[in-house]
């Protein structure tokens, strides 16, 4: 099992999840976070941390959410990895909650 980032991330990328993994499963892309899931061990610390609570685990995806997964995969293997909480972008907190990001999510 494995954690996920999941839609309300996009635009968002706060970064607080990335300082409590103890493994290091976190990659960043120019508007998005990436877990590996060949990296993360399931144990949901990240989770509490995301102030857009774009974070969920595998077994709880919805159908919406459901390629995330696959995302997620793809894009930790090409983005380089994060390990220090940086600031979010200037508008985040506007982002935050917006649905359906999906096609702004910059690769």
């Amino acid at each position: 099992m494995t954690f996920v980032v999941t839609d309300n991330c996009v635009k968002c990328k706060y970064t607080d999840c990335v300082a409590v993994c103890p493994v290091d499963a976190f990659f960043e892309g120019p508007n998005f976070l990436a877990i590996d899931p060949a990296i993360c061990i399931d144990c949901a610390l990240c989770v509490p941390e995301c102030p857009a609570e774009a974070i969920i685990q595998d077994t709880h995806l919805t159908d919406e959410q459901k390629p995330y997964l696959a995302i997620n995969a793809e894009l930790s293997q090409q983005w380089p990895n994060i390990t220090e909480v940086i600031p979010p972008p200037e508008d985040a907190d506007s982002w935050n909650g917006v649905p359906d990001k999906l096609p702004l999510l910059e690769k």
